[in-house]
């Protein structure tokens, strides 16, 4: 809501100011001055940047649109997941391997299906929880290797709003190249004979070249890189998260512990008390306990039988 609102205010104030002081719409209308324009920045976006970058830039883009926030429900689905599988490691980490060889397929991971949509947070949860089972690894080490791979993961994830960022400071140069053979073009029809009100039209639509390079750098694309910037800080908070809850338990501390530790580092504006993430596990395990109720009393049956 809140984009759709800056949009509004963008294309208001700008759009409506030209028209309350007497323009026309079909006066910036230059559909050859925004193909050279847009055909030059997709171009040297494509030139300068690999496959695996665009493809990235294209998912950041999809989630703007979409606009999918992580609220404190994606949070609790976070840390009762998380405490979940602490409390399933502590009968063994191989207890763990039906549920992180296949979490699509795992019951617990059904319970919490806003993690299932986040595939960079699911791989990066079921990796460390592996390398936890393959061997004894401490605190100290387990934090070394973590903070490596965050700082991969946060260096790839920032390249695509760098990139449209180099875009839109390059946007003003496109808008005076497209300008500039805009004055070529009507200068060439001085020599046809062309009257003086041909050629002001000509170099008036030219000038419109200037004003869309202007405005998508600072009106479009510089804006869609903050937010994408915006949008890898808070997913790489929600992978700090996780990395603190590891490395805390791999330390020794006990399961509620580790969760708190994580908790600590979710944003101010979603982050939960630790009252509200007690009351969150404590409902987690009575659902639990009565969950196991029908099947203790289903395994007493044919004890009972027996007898």
């Amino acid at each position: 809501m809140q984009q759709l609102v800056g949009i509004a205010i963008v294309l208001g104030c700008v759009f409506g100011g030209f028209m309350i002081g007497g323009g026309a719409m079909h006066a910036i209308w230059e559909p050859v001055e925004l193909l050279i324009i847009a055909g030059a920045a997709l171009g040297a976006l494509v030139l300068g940047n690999p496959r695996h970058v665009l493809g990235e830039m294209l998912v950041q883009f999809r989630q703007i649109i979409m606009m999918r926030k992580r609220d404190s429900e994606f949070q609790r689905q976070l840390l009762l997941l998380m405490y979940e599988l602490l409390q399933t490691a502590a009968g063994g980490l191989k207890a763990l391997d039906a549920h992180v060889e296949a979490p699509r397929q795992s019951p617990m991971f059904q319970r919490y299906p806003l993690i299932l949509e986040q595939p960079k947070l699911l791989a990066f949860i079921v990796d460390n929880f592996r390398l936890m089972a393959m061997g004894k690894i401490n605190g100290h080490e387990l934090e070394g290797v973590l903070e490596q791979e965050l700082e991969a993961i946060h260096d790839e994830l920032c390249q695509p709003s760098k990139s449209l960022h180099k875009i839109a400071e390059a946007m003003p140069g496109f808008g005076i190249l497209a300008a500039v053979l805009g004055i070529v073009m009507a200068m060439n029809t001085v020599g046809d004979g062309a009257s003086a009100a041909e050629i002001s039209e000509k170099v008036a639509a030219a000038m419109v070249g200037t004003f869309i390079g202007i405005f998508f750098c600072y009106g479009v694309l510089d804006p869609i890189s903050n937010m994408m910037k915006q949008l890898v800080s808070e997913e790489v908070s929600t992978l700090e998260c996780v990395k603190v809850v590891l490395v805390t338990h791999v330390s020794g501390k006990p399961a509620l512990l580790a969760i708190d530790a994580g908790r600590r580092l979710v944003q101010l504006n979603i982050k939960p008390s630790f009252a509200k993430l007690e009351g969150w596990i404590n409902a987690l395990e009575n659902r639990e306990e009565v969950d196991a109720t029908p099947q203790r009393r289903a395994g007493d049956r044919p004890r009972a039988k027996q007898a």
